[in-house]
C-alpha cells in the first residue's frame, strides 16, 4: 500500500474503527443493552403505526426473501427491506434515543442494520454488542467532526451520519479488514441525505429506515466487489469539505484516544421519557413544575415565554403546528400540553387537530432567545437551556428554568424505567420480560437467535 495512502483520515479513522475493543468497558456493555431494549421499546410502538402499513405494502408487492424479522409485526422480509420498516419504525413516534454529540438519533440506524446482518451471518451476542458500540462511537465522532454548521444548514444528522456508522458497525460486525472498512464507509457516504424541512412528517422517520437500508447496501457492495474510492472522507471534494467544515477541522476528532474512553459512557444515550423532540423536553419539564407547583388555571394565564439559548431550538421549526404530529416538534404545543395539565403521551402527537383549548393557550405563547443568561456546567446538551415564564392576568409572574431535563445523561431513567417503556409497548409482559433477560444475558450466538425469534 502507497505511504501515501496510509495518511487519509479514511484510512486512519477505518484503522481505528477495525481495532477497537469496546468489550474491554463492562459500563459501555451494560450501555448497550440498555439503549437495545430502548431501541425495541420504540419498535415495538411504533410498528402499528398506520405509515408502516404503507411500507409493509410496498414490500408485499416487491416481494423477496424472508430472511430477517420486521419488529412487532409477525413476519419477515429481506436485509434490505427489514432494515428499512425496522428503522422506521423506531424513530415513527420520536421516543427512541438521542446523543448530544450526534444531534441525532443512532439507534435506529445503528440496530436495525446490524439486526439484518445477525440474521444472516454467523455472529456471536458478544459481537453485536461490540460492533453497536463502535457504531454509535463513529456517529458520535462524525457528530463532533462534521461541525455545528451541518445540521444548522438543514442536513439531518440521524441519516447523514448514520449511514456511515451504521455501514462502519455493519463491518466490523462482520470483521471487515481495513481496506473494506474504507470502501464501506465510501459506499456509505455516496448515499448520505436528509433535510430537517421533513421534520414532523412522515418522511422524517423514513430518513432513519433509508439510512438503515444504506449501510446495509453498503456492506453487500463491499462483499461483491463494487469498486470505490478508498478516501471518500478527505479532499477538496470529500465528505468533510462538502458536507462539513474540513478535514483539518475533523482529524483529530475522528483518530484520537480510542479505547480510551466511549461516548456510550460520556456523556452518554439520552432515553426519553416523552415521545416528542428532545429539544422540547427541557420547555415540558419546565411548564411541568410550573404546573405541578402553581395548578394555574390556563384561563388566569396571560403570557407565556419560552426563552432559549440562541440556536437551542433549531430542531423546533413548528411555532404553530397545523396538527398533533407537527406537535412533536413545538415547543408551543408541549408546553400548553404541559401547563394544562395533560400527558406528554404517545396520543398526544398523532395526525390529528389541535383541542382549541390548546389553540388558545398557544396564542398566547412567544419564543425568546438570551445570549446573556449564564450556561449551566451540567446542562445537557452542553450549553442548553430552557426558561418557561407565564404571568397571569393579575399580572403575577412564575418562571422555572430546566438545564438538564428527565431522560438526559446525568438525570438518566433507571432500568426499572427502561423496562416499564418496554413493558408499556404492544408486546405482552412476558414477552417483553423474555426480551429484557435476553438482552442483559447477550452473549453467544444461540442468544442472538433467540432474541431475533421474539421479534
Amino acid at each position: 500500500m502507497a505511504e501515501e495512502h496510509l495518511k487519509t483520515l479514511t484510512y486512519r479513522f477505518s484503522e481505528k474503527i477495525v481495532n477497537a475493543e469496546p468489550l474491554n468497558c463492562d459500563r459501555a456493555v451494560i450501555n448497550a443493552r440498555y439503549a437495545l431494549i430502548d431501541y425495541l421499546s420504540a419498535a415495538f410502538m411504533g410498528a402499528g403505526e398506520d405509515s408502516v402499513d404503507k411500507l409493509l405494502s410496498l414490500i408485499e408487492d416487491e416481494g423477496g426473501s424472508e430472511d430477517v424479522p420486521v419488529i412487532g409485526r409477525k413476519t419477515e422480509a429481506s436485509m434490505l427491506q427489514s432494515a428499512l420498516v425496522n428503522g422506521y419504525s423506531g424513530h415513527i413516534l420520536d421516543f427512541d434515543d438521542v446523543h448530544s454529540d450526534v444531534r441525532g438519533h443512532p439507534s435506529t440506524v445503528i440496530f436495525p442494520t446490524l439486526i439484518s446482518l445477525a440474521a444472516n451471518y454467523d455472529v456471536s451476542g458478544k459481537r453485536f454488542i461490540a460492533a453497536y458500540i463502535v457504531g454509535l462511537e463513529v456517529m458520535c465522532r462524525l457528530g463532533r467532526a462534521v461541525g455545528k454548521s451541518h445540521y444548522l444548514k438543514g442536513w439531518h444528522n440521524t441519516s447523514t451520519l448514520g449511514t456511515i456508522a451504521a455501514a462502519a458497525a455493519g463491518g466490523y460486525l462482520l470483521k471487515f479488514s481495513v481496506g473494506e472498512m474504507e470502501k464501506v464507509i465510501g459506499f456509505a457516504a455516496t448515499q448520505s441525505f436528509g433535510l430537517r424541512i421533513q421534520f414532523g412528517t412522515e418522511t422524517k422517520p423514513l430518513h432513519a429506515g433509508l439510512a438503515a437500508q444504506a449501510a446495509v447496501r453498503a456492506v453487500k457492495f463491499v462483499q461483491c466487489g463494487i469498486s470505490g474510492t478508498s478516501s471518500v472522507l478527505d479532499g477538496k471534494i470529500g465528505f468533510f469539505s462538502v458536507y462539513g467544515e474540513g478535514c483539518d477541522y475533523a482529524k483529530n476528532i475522528l483518530t484520537e484516544n480510542w479505547n480510551r474512553s466511549w461516548e456510550i459512557v460520556e456523556p452518554g444515550l439520552w432515553f426519553k421519557k416523552y415521545p416528542c423532540c428532545s429539544a422540547s423536553h427541557h420547555a415540558i419539564d419546565a411548564a411541568l413544575e410550573l404546573f405541578n407547583k402553581y395548578k394555574i388555571s390556563t384561563e388566569d394565564i396571560e403570557e407565556v415565554k419560552i426563552i432559549f439559548p440562541p440556536d437551542g431550538d433549531s430542531a423546533l421549526i413548528y411555532s404553530k403546528p397545523e396538527n398533533c404530529r407537527e406537535g412533536m416538534f413545538s415547543a408551543e404545543y408541549v408546553v400548553a400540553l404541559a401547563l394544562s395539565g395533560q400527558p406528554l403521551s404517545r396520543d398526544k402527537f398523532k395526525s390529528s387537530n389541535i383541542p382549541e383549548d390548546i389553540r388558545k393557550l398557544m396564542a398566547k405563547t412567544r419564543r425568546y432567545h438570551d445570549s446573556s443568561i449564564d450556561i449551566a456546567k451540567d446542562s445537557v446538551p452542553y450549553g442548553r437551556f430552557t426558561i418557561v415564564q407565564l404571568t397571569t392576568e393579575d399580572k403575577r409572574i412564575y418562571e422555572a428554568r430546566v438545564d438538564c431535563p428527565r431522560g438526559a445523561p446525568g438525570n438518566g431513567l433507571s432500568l426499572d424505567e427502561l423496562k416499564n417503556k418496554l413493558r408499556n409497548s404492544p408486546v405482552s409482559k412476558s414477552a417483553a420480560d423474555k426480551i429484557i433477560e435476553v438482552i442483559l444475558k447477550l452473549d453467544t450466538g444461540e442468544d442472538l437467535n433467540r432474541l431475533l425469534k421474539l421479534f
